[in-house]
């Protein structure tokens, strides 16, 4: 009796419910619809009507659907060069060699960090698209010049190569801070020079770090979306997005041709991570000394080296800096200074981000018309407005619900390590790094537009306001293991001793979690809701496949942006924006400063902090304390 009232405790039904919601998810939302995808391969019908499995391989084969998978892993390939030559020397000028001027320079490095996907191609083509002002003043300049010249793959792999370095400014940074520098120092004492130490001896030990951002990279090559649509490239992802919108009436089995081109994209995945997982577990360490010492910066002994070495971290700097500076300028000019891509002095304004404005022209017959309130800012606009606080909503729901998932999750694997259910749970919320972002989307999209999936309640999902729950799962799932990473890696910090003492006092489970685990991993918990949100809120790839009229985020408000910029409607459309750019880069880097400044700072670091904010008040209100002192 007393045992099977052990049994069925109260935390045990929990548990279990849990378990099966769970399952529920992972059966529901991960494996069924991309099963169906790969399913629909094979199910596609031929012009007669019957069902022929390999109609849609016969076309890939004998059709141009190739030439999207060749363009993708074209753009990967080059892209793995190119961003790991510009990485690694913003790395090494920043953080190896003596620089002048290092830390401005590592400011304008990371400022990709702050804006990236359709905000950061919206700052390249500013400057270099057909009308941008770089290519004016070459225009100007050279007047044969091509005034298309940013478009297609040249200008998709420059956008790209800059993009992408926030990694290496992220974990290439840290990784060779973390080198112990009697190595170096001994190598410099049997006489070796600078780049010889770093060839022989630094090198080795970021192998392991470059060979993880060089997958990375190879990964955001292949399944790059954004650069490729707004800037003309014909790649797999966007060839994708634009089949899942199709009809067999406008083509050939669209919907089986954007599956089969995602599982090509899933197998690219599948054969990198495991190949990344292999080569993890051979573990490449380096042994050091016991007493580790600091690295300090290298200086370049040969004075052309160090003239070309500051030549050339200052032009990257500009290459980085100017998109973000004239974003921020023009964001404050009126329509007609954006238009001409001219800085007008007079023109300062805030019409951009508040109120509205009217708009007049003269017609073709010579008369004035006016437009009422055709000049809009980021905050006055509706469409604008209604993009940023459905964003907003969907990215701070599908954050927390995924820190949620992840934490009960977590609690489970270290209550039940070792067993083989907790390792089930954990791979299972692993899985969808295994898949490509457009995968997971695209077989939500085709499998839940129908009244038929009867785990949802016959609920077509894809269907009116449902798009809004679709869109927050799909964030949700997309967002698991990355999330799984970063808050089990903050489980370990829980002394066990703790939760045995809370036992001990008669504390059941699921209070010792709240009130003893939880309060610890809560700060990772928030840094990992908080990054989750950034990425979210501007997010393009999921926000184009799901597009619908009640599924327009902020990503794709300001991706239509140029499209509405048609003379008497939305005529500053591109100057709204040059101001949602901004607006994105104010939250950007707000929440990175709390994660990455406030959220990193031991508890000692913050105390001090504390103590030195009092002593600063305190001196300010010195004088006035005295004056209220004299009075009374």
């Amino acid at each position: 009796m007393n045992a099977d009232k052990r049994r069925f405790t109260p935390e045990l039904v929990l548990r279990i419910i849990l378990l099966i919601l769970f399952a529920y998810l992972f059966f529901g939302f991960m494996l069924v619809p991309c099963l169906n995808t790969l399913t629909s391969i094979f199910t596609a019908k031929n012009a007669s009507g019957q069902t022929d499995p390999f109609a849609v391989i016969r076309f890939f084969l004998a059709g141009s659907m190739g030439k999207y998978v060749w363009n993708s892993l074209k753009l990967a390939i080059l892209l793995v060069i190119t961003v790991n030559l510009v990485g690694i020397s913003l790395v090494l000028l920043t953080e190896y060699f003596d620089i002048k001027g290092a830390k401005i320079l590592r400011m304008g490095y990371m400022t990709t960090m702050i804006y990236s996907g359709v905000a950061l191609v919206t700052g390249y083509m500013f400057l270099y698209a057909g009308d941008g002002m770089i290519t004016e003043l070459l225009k100007n300049a050279f007047p044969g010049f091509n005034q298309n010249w940013f478009s297609g793959f040249n200008a998709v792999l420059f956008t790209m190569t800059f993009a992408c370095t926030s990694n290496h400014m992220l974990f290439l940074r840290n990784a060779i801070r973390g080198i112990d520098y009697n190595t170096v120092e001994a190598a410099r004492n049997m006489g070796a020079n600078p780049f010889k130490v770093l060839w022989k001896v630094v090198f080795p030990t970021l192998i392991p770090t470059l060979f993880s951002l060089t997958v990375m990279t190879f990964i955001t090559g292949l399944c790059a979306m954004s650069a490729p649509t707004l800037l003309g490239y014909d790649s797999i992802n966007p060839e994708i997005v634009r089949l899942a919108g199709s009809s067999t009436a406008d083509e050939s089995f669209p919907q089986a041709r954007a599956a089969l081109l995602s599982i090509i994209l899933a197998a690219f995945t599948i054969v990198l991570l495991t190949v990344l997982s292999a080569y993890e577990r051979k573990g490449h360490y380096l042994s050091v000394s016991k007493t580790k010492a600091k690295l300090q910066k290298q200086k370049i002994n040969n004075p052309v080296a160090n003239v070309i070495a500051h030549i050339y971290a200052y032009i990257l700097f500009i290459i980085y800096m100017t998109p973000v500076v004239m974003i921020i300028v023009f964001s404050f000019q009126n329509y007609s200074a954006i238009k001409a891509r001219r800085l007008d002095w007079n023109g300062w304004t805030l019409i951009n981000f508040f109120g509205t404005a009217d708009y007049s022209y003269t017609n073709d017959r010579g008369k004035l018309k006016t437009v009422t309130g055709a000049i809009s800012g980021v905050f006055s606009n509706e469409k604008t407005l209604g993009g940023i606080k459905l964003s907003f909503l969907l990215s701070a729901a599908a954050a927390a619900l995924a820190c949620i998932i992840v934490i009960i999750a977590c609690n489970y694997i270290f209550k039940k390590k070792g067993k083989k259910m907790s390792t089930v749970v954990e791979y299972a919320l692993l899985f969808p790094w295994l898949l490509p972002t457009i995968l997971i989307c695209y077989s939500y999209r085709t499998f839940f537009n129908s009244n038929a999936v009867w785990y949802v309640g016959n609920q077509n999902l894809y269907f009116g306001q449902n798009v809004k729950l679709l869109i927050i799962m799909a964030y949700t799932v997309v967002k698991l293991p990355f999330s799984l990473r970063m808050i089990k890696a903050s489980f370990y910090a829980i002394d066990e001793e703790l939760e045995d003492a809370a036992r001990n006092l008669g504390s059941s489970g699921f209070r010792t979690f709240l009130q003893v685990k939880l309060p610890i991993i809560l700060p990772s918990v928030l840094a990992v809701f908080a990054l989750n949100f950034n990425a979210l809120f501007t997010e393009y790839d999921m926000s184009a496949t799901f597009q619908s009229p009640n599924g327009i985020t902020y990503a794709m408000v300001i991706q239509g942006m140029l499209a509405d910029a048609t003379r008497g409607a939305n005529m500053n459309a591109l100057g709204r924006r040059c101001a949602s750019t901004v607006f994105i880069m104010i939250v950007s880097g707000l929440i990175l400063y709390l994660v990455y400044g406030v959220g990193s700072r031991d508890l000692g670091e913050r105390l001090q902090r504390r103590e030195l904010r009092r002593k600063r008040i305190e001196k300010l209100s010195k004088p006035f304390r005295k004056g209220v002192s004299a009075k009374g």
